[in-house]
């Protein structure tokens, strides 16, 4: 009998030891979530109000890398600690099936104090929660022994999974941010334009010059046989400052004429020279080059117009400068400009779409998901999902909507009418 007292006094401290880990494992939870929450400016902004623990979150903002790891491996090791203990408690007076509820128990242990109860805590206080545990963690991180053992499992990690995303991060993904950006525009800590130009930034990453180009069809060209004269007056009709020269056929890009080259030797009396005598070199890049890239390029390289080459060496179109930083910052338009909207919407509830129209602009408008990889515009899905040149008047349904062809230049779709699907109210339907 006194045998078993001493052994159960001693399991006390064991018991013990498990709450004690469980609290621990939840303030590492929770410090996790908080500070990794708390971006460098709001760091800064709540260093003003709270001196000592300020300065801890800003140095924890600024290098996150140096407690995230940390972070991780101590509440693993908790969590392992904790599951041993309570597996020789349990083993001891319960045997095996003891061991097996005992682990059963834990598991929800765990989830409910360990994850749910401090992550929602510092979700609902980041601020509080995060200054409250920044001096901690950075003396934590501080710890010598610690941090090499953290610095060699990454290490190790990074062995068998080749990669810098394991040392780095990344710490937000672009959903997240995107996330982020959408809830400070609705707390109007940025303006909805900022928020828009954000979204745009990051799209623009994912963007290949074909989604923007001008397509080969649309291309206003110079023939190489054509005068100064004529040359000229087709970039004043449509307001173009610069025009490809073309040989036999649009594929046979042989320079690009200058408007203001133009003109000059239309006022040096030179209006009946060639205009391939005053063209100069044309650029051409694959067109699917990254508008990131490319446009980087055409910066450095002072070029304001590129044609782009589809796999087989034909021109697909051409990208200027312009096309570029509208997909950033939207249409520009100029004072000749006559500004139309490719998705027009009809009295009638239907839309009137451009066949040019890009499909992800349509997808954003609709809410229909029409995948875009073997397409980029209205008009091309419609040819495609029918198999064949369209009529006017055919239609295909997608989703619910129904896109119809009401107009044809030769093979090309260019005005599509879209119907939305109808939608009955239930309060009215009769019974």
């Amino acid at each position: 009998m006194t045998m078993f007292a001493v052994i159960r006094s001693g399991d006390v401290w064991l018991l013990l030891g498990i709450a004690f880990l469980l609290a621990l494992d939840g303030f590492l939870s929770a410090a996790e979530s908080a500070i990794g929450r708390t971006s460098m400016p709001k760091a800064v902004a709540l260093a003003n109000d709270k001196a000592a623990a300020g300065r801890a979150l800003m140095r924890l903002a600024q290098e996150p890398h140096r407690y995230i790891n940390l972070l991780l491996l101590l509440s693993t090791i908790v969590r392992v600690g904790a599951v041993f203990l309570v597996a020789v408690v349990s083993g001891r007076y319960f045997g095996i099936w003891g061991q097996v509820i005992a682990y059963a128990v834990m598991a929800g242990l765990v989830f409910v104090v360990a994850e749910v109860l401090p992550k929602t805590w510092a979700t609902v206080a980041t601020d509080q929660v995060a200054l409250a545990t920044a001096r901690p963690v950075l003396a934590l991180s501080r710890l010598t022994p610690l941090q090499p053992l953290a610095r060699g499992l990454i290490g190790l990690a990074n062995v068998l999974v080749p990669g810098k995303g394991l040392r780095r991060g990344p710490f937000v993904s672009e959903q997240e941010l995107l996330g982020i950006v959408g809830a400070a525009a609705e707390d109007e800590v940025i303006e909805k334009e900022e928020r828009e130009l954000i979204a745009s930034v990051l799209e623009f990453g994912d963007t290949v010059a074909r989604e923007v180009m001008v397509p080969r069809p649309d291309m206003i060209t110079a023939e190489c046989d054509s005068s100064v004269s004529a040359a000229l007056d087709l970039a004043i009709e449509h307001g173009y400052s610069r025009l490809p020269v073309v040989g036999e056929t649009a594929d046979d890009v042989l320079g690009v004429a200058y408007t203001k080259d133009l003109i000059r030797a239309e006022r040096r009396g030179d209006g009946h020279e060639l205009v391939l005598s005053l063209a100069r070199p044309a650029r051409f890049v694959p067109e699917t080059k990254p508008l990131t890239r490319l446009m980087r390029e055409m910066q450095a390289e002072k070029c304001h117009m590129v044609l782009l080459v589809d796999e087989y060496g034909g021109i697909a179109g051409l990208v200027t400068l312009e096309d570029c930083l509208e997909e950033l910052v939207g249409d520009i338009m100029d004072e000749y400009d006559i500004e139309t909207d490719d998705v027009q919407e009809l009295d009638t509830g239907q839309l009137l779409v451009d066949g040019g129209a890009a499909i992800h602009d349509v997808n954003h408008q609709l809410g229909t998901t029409i995948p875009d990889e073997d397409w980029d515009t209205v008009g091309g899905f419609v040819f495609s999902f029918l198999g064949h040149v369209p009529l006017e008047g055919e239609e295909v349904s997608f989703q619910g909507h129904v896109f119809r062809a009401i107009e044809m230049d030769g093979r090309r779709v260019t005005k599509v009418l879209v119907t939305r699907p109808v939608r009955f109210d239930n309060d009215n339907e009769s019974g």
